[in-house]
């Protein structure tokens, strides 16, 4: 029942979806011949077209980023806490743009989806995408939608590699850039991450070589297990050991390989829950668009000369025990704007959340993440 939906939420939201037939090139040097988009929006396109913020979502969130879809939703969008009348990204200002990537599982066409030449799933035939090319699907969702410039441009850790890339790739169409936790490139050690989550996936002998869906299985295991691995880079280790410090399951320890620990528990949870919600191709898919992000590299290195073209002004947060992208990461994109001369705003947050603490609540990132938003400028 609507009573059960908080005031300052959007309310329950619908799911639309957009057909392409004009194919779109990707970066690798292949090509999608047609496509659907699934995107949510809330709040109100003005009458001069200059209010919309397009929100960019992470590796395993989509385009349900606020608001509920029934009355019997257990949990809201995964932006909750920021999108909606009177919060940081204000609806009652904003018209807001949520998109499911391309190549996810949720809606937009990705491996899950039917090949229209073979009447089977894509599988691995779907071409790898990468954050420039979301952002061209992500032009055409705007020039679709009658939007020729967002006031902004926000998201998240692979969010938030979007949100730097739209300021790169098409400076004129981007007014504010929100680059929360995130890198202007992965780290070794990240890359190392998604490879054993990847190997994770594709060594299970449900996988098939990506070709599962014909197998009528799935690789749970795989799945399950670079999932889990995935959780534990999300979080601190004060939060971890908050939580669940040595807390056992049962009674006593029982000398075996079974779990025992809550927090063996807790992460076979967090694994099973996403097998019933993902899709293993779209994994394998969305870290490689993680691990190959890296927009100095068009100039050699030089993050500065990048973004000596950019117009947009920025907007970047982290996180004081985030280690998966840690501050310093958010400071090279800081030291490389302000060499470059562009205005940017950052702000470092305590907090004993992980890479997770911008899903969290946090006063003080909430207040100042709103305070930029209200100096955004749009028209009545």
């Amino acid at each position: 029942m609507l009573s059960k939906i908080p005031t300052d939420s959007v309310g329950i939201v619908r799911p639309e979806k957009l057909h392409f037939d004009e194919p779109l090139a990707l970066v690798s040097g292949k090509k999608i011949e047609q496509y659907d988009i699934v995107y949510e929006t809330y709040g109100t396109l003005n009458a001069q077209a200059d209010n919309a913020v397009l929100v960019c979502h992470a590796l395993s969130a989509d385009h349900h980023a606020a608001g509920y879809h029934s009355d019997e939703d257990a949990k809201a969008g995964w932006w909750e806490i920021c999108i909606g009348p009177g919060k940081a990204i204000d609806t009652n200002r904003f018209f807001v743009v949520s998109p499911s990537n391309l190549g996810h599982c949720s809606g937009s066409t990705g491996p899950r989806s039917v090949d229209p030449k073979t009447g089977k799933a894509y599988g691995p035939d779907f071409p790898i995408v990468t954050v420039v090319d979301w952002v061209n699907y992500q032009k055409r969702l705007a020039d679709s939608l009658g939007i020729t410039q967002w006031a902004a441009v926000a998201g998240g850790s692979l969010g938030g590699m979007q949100a730097l890339q739209w300021a790169i790739q098409f400076p004129e169409m981007i007014r504010h850039s929100i680059v929360i936790a995130s890198a202007p490139k992965l780290s070794a050690q990240n890359i190392a991450f998604n490879a054993v989550a990847r190997q994770a996936i594709m060594s299970d002998p449900d996988f098939h070589e990506g070709r599962y869906y014909d197998h009528d299985t799935v690789p749970t295991s795989g799945l399950k297990t670079a999932r889990m691995l995935g959780h534990i880079t999300y979080l601190s280790d004060d939060a971890m050991g908050d939580k669940f410090g040595r807390e056992l399951k049962g009674d006593k320890l029982n000398y075996d390989y079974g779990v025992e620990f809550q927090v063996e528990s807790y992460l076979r949870y967090q694994g099973e829950s996403f097998v019933s919600r993902f899709d293993a191709n779209t994994y394998l898919l969305m870290t490689k668009a993680l691990d190959y992000f890296d927009p100095a590299d068009q100039e050699g290195g030089d993050l500065a000369a990048v973004f000596k073209k950019v117009q947009a002004k920025f907007f970047l947060a982290s996180f004081t025990t985030d280690w998966r992208f840690s501050p310093a990461r958010s400071r090279e994109i800081v030291s490389a704007l302000a060499d470059a001369k562009r205005e940017v705003s950052y702000l470092e947050f305590e907090s004993n959340h992980g890479h997770d603490a911008f899903l969290v609540k946090n006063d003080d990132y909430i207040d100042a993440f709103s305070a930029y938003m209200q100096n955004i400028e749009v028209s009545k």
